[in-house]
């Protein structure tokens, strides 16, 4: 059976003690450490030196060609195609903030419906809107007719399991903060959660090609909520 671990997470900063207190130690903030429960990935009883086991990498030269070369597909969004180099790559990792109702939804998907009609396979998955909202809002921007596919869900695992078995190029969460992993003991939006599910959203699409576009929220400072960490697990912030 699994173990689970008991930490003090700062919901601010992603400070991690072994205790509670009012005021963070990293980022002097009160009131803001939550307990959180991780199930441990090992079970009790495995040894170190089993835990330890591994393959020895295969290197390659620095010198050679690319196996494959990765174009970068353009969204028709001037600005949008710019932060990002000049467009998407599969398997990039995109993490996009903003105050709330600045239109970080609308850009979304206004972009996955413009790759959608020139052939990008895409889905849009959200945590905070039901999948009639989603519609009458590309309903609105004159989209309907995209052909891309809607989701409300925020199991990861469910999210995991649809990019792992369906055909899809590019994945939007929206947003990040409403998604939750089973084997972590805490409400989605906290440190422990969103660093959970972006690791494993961001390494099924590396795996797999997938460019997957996080949605994530700001604090009253401006500052992308979650773990700051989160910033530095994608390629465009």
């Amino acid at each position: 059976m699994a173990k689970s671990k008991t930490t003090y997470v700062c919901q601010e900063c992603g400070n991690v003690t072994t205790k509670w207190a009012g005021k963070c130690e990293a980022c002097n903030n009160w009131n803001c450490i939550h307990e959180e429960v991780v199930e441990a990935s090992v079970p009790k009883g495995v040894s170190a030196s089993s835990r330890a086991k591994g393959r020895s990498l295969q290197f390659s030269d620095l010198k050679g060609e690319a196996s494959e070369k990765r174009p970068r597909v353009k969204t028709g969004i001037a600005e949008l195609d710019r932060v990002t180099g000049g467009g998407l790559v599969n398997g990039m990792a995109m993490l996009i903030g903003g105050d709330p109702g600045i239109g970080k939804s609308t850009i979304l998907l206004q972009a996955v419906c413009a790759l959608a009609q020139h052939g990008t396979k895409c889905a849009y998955v959200s945590g905070e809107e039901a999948v009639d909202q989603i519609r009458l809002r590309a309903d609105r921007l004159g989209l309907a007719e995209a052909p891309v596919k809607l989701a409300a869900a925020g199991n990861v695992t469910d999210i995991l399991a649809t990019m792992e078995n369906e055909d899809i190029d590019v994945i939007v969460i929206d947003s990040i903060q409403t998604m939750y992993a089973d084997n972590v003991d805490s409400a989605p939006g906290t440190v422990t959660q969103v660093r959970t599910c972006a690791q494993e959203l961001i390494r099924i699409g590396k795996r797999k090609g997938i460019c997957v576009i996080l949605v994530g929220h700001v604090t009253k400072e401006g500052q992308l909520a979650g773990p700051r960490v989160l910033e530095h697990m994608v390629d465009t912030v």
